[in-house]
């Protein structure tokens, strides 16, 4: 960003956006970032309603059973800063297409055999130890994923609609998630709760499978962007010009601190509106789980739009009144929407899921942009996704564990409400602390980090 990369913020040389390349590059990065998401959100939803019952061994309490489940679940939260580590050093020396079509392949490998897995009652501890296993490889190769997805689209897109084109892939993310509900509504409609519990599940599993065979060949048909292909070439020249996660660490501290706490929020509500709240509404206010899951369909729709029309809005009046916006909101969520939970009315319950995820997209949809502003093109991929995956560890892992015990231990919303708005008002800080990037140029970026290098090595 301008404050770590003082005097990039023109760059009229720039070479013009080849816009036929801009759209398949956005259907390739969609692509596989919807069967990703798929994959991850079917976990969490999975998690609340079936590991818990079929791979984790009987409790008496049903929190408990649920907590353990939830617990593996917060595994893959723990390989995705591993897998941004591996993954962006790969993706910012070989290339993000290279390095996307490795995840989605990685992703579906582990989701498919999750749908294999024996149950507790036939093979013991090894079912809930084979689940932590492919949940690792799973966040491991998600790591990688959204960093390479978005800066396949970030970096080809004009300086002046970067935010409105980089939505795309966040968008990717609720239609996943979208997929996986439709899917498990339709299976616990159509069949019986022991007939889902026994095969059902598996199915929804299996489908990724054929997504992933989608995905990886659409992202064959795209390259990666000039501006990348000119870093990597100057890489090859210049001793001086490193990249990876060490080296953005070490030159870009205070922009991977910032973008972990622009994370921190976001990531804390999304979790607490899309799992926590299926958790609530079905052992809490006994809500029945196919209505439910319907209820939750609708607002992952209504998600989608929310994202695209917030990255509009981010390049009209700019990136930091809108996520700041967002993060005051999303700090007042919990005091209203759960009582609107509580009256277990659909229209209610509905009500406050839209609401809650229009918020979350004032967030989600700007940061591609504003983290794409923040670290030059040598070690880009590696700067947003430790800034994004590092965050999911203290966020978004712990959001639903926190959640679930305290309402096990109180029986109330309260502490889940207080934990959101603290979590609001340090992202709402954290923001406040950044200049706007509006219309920054990504190779206006890449020269001032050039310059800062060549005085650092050069004698004075």
């Amino acid at each position: 960003m301008s404050s770590t990369q003082p005097g990039a913020t023109a760059a009229p040389n720039d070479p013009p956006v080849d816009q036929s390349l801009l759209r398949r590059t956005v259907a390739a990065s969609m692509a596989g970032t919807v069967v990703e998401w798929y994959d991850f959100f079917l976990y969490a939803t999975a998690s609340a309603l079936v590991f818990a019952k079929v791979i984790m061994p009987a409790t008496g309490n049903a929190y408990d059973a649920i907590i353990a489940a939830f617990v593996t679940y917060a595994i893959g939260f723990v390989a995705r800063p591993l897998g941004g580590v591996v993954f962006g050093h790969i993706g910012d020396r070989l290339g993000r297409k290279y390095t996307l079509q490795l995840t989605i392949m990685l992703i579906g490998v582990a989701t498919v055999l999750m749908g294999c897995l024996p149950t507790y009652d036939q093979i013991g501890l090894l079912a809930p130890i084979a689940l932590v296993v492919l949940r690792f490889v799973q966040g491991l190769a998600l790591g990688g994923e959204w960093g390479g997805a978005v800066l396949l689209v970030a970096e080809h897109a004009p300086d002046d609609r970067r935010a409105t084109w980089a939505a795309w892939p966040q968008a990717a993310v609720p239609v996943g998630n979208l997929l996986a509900t439709l899917v498990l509504t339709l299976m616990t409609i159509t069949l019986s709760d022991a007939a889902f519990l026994s095969w059902g599940w598996r199915v929804a599993f299996w489908l990724s499978a054929v997504v992933v065979v989608v995905g990886y060949y659409i992202r064959r048909s795209v390259s990666d962007s000039p501006i990348f292909e000119e870093a990597k070439a100057e890489q090859g020249e210049a001793a001086s010009a490193g990249y990876g996660v060490f080296e953005v660490v070490r030159r870009y501290p205070l922009g991977v601190l910032k973008g972990m706490g622009l994370r921190f929020a976001e990531n804390i509500m999304y979790y607490l509106v899309v799992s926590f709240s299926i958790v609530y509404l079905v052992e809490d206010q006994k809500m029945d789980q196919g209505a439910l899951l319907g209820l939750i369909a609708v607002a992952h729709a209504c998600h989608f739009f929310f994202i695209l029309a917030v990255g509009r809005l981010a390049d009209g009046v700019g990136r930091m009144p809108v996520y700041l916006v967002g993060a005051v909101l999303g700090a007042t969520w919990g005091f209203w929407a759960f009582p609107m939970l509580d009256t277990r009315n659909n229209v209610a319950i509905v009500a406050a899921l839209i609401a809650g995820l229009a918020i979350h997209a004032l967030m989600y949809s700007t940061q591609p942009a504003i983290m794409a502003e923040m670290f030059p093109t040598r070690m880009r991929y590696s700067g947003i996704s430790i800034s994004y995956q590092v965050t999911s560890i203290f966020a978004g892992s712990l959001a639903p564990l926190l959640a679930i015990a305290w309402l096990k231990d109180t029986g109330t919303w309260t502490n889940t409400a207080i934990y959101l708005a603290v979590a609001g008002i340090i992202t709402g800080l954290v923001v406040l602390t950044l200049k706007e990037t509006k219309g920054t140029s990504l190779r206006a970026l890449d020269r001032a980090d050039a310059d800062r290098t060549e005085r650092e090595v050069s004698p004075a």
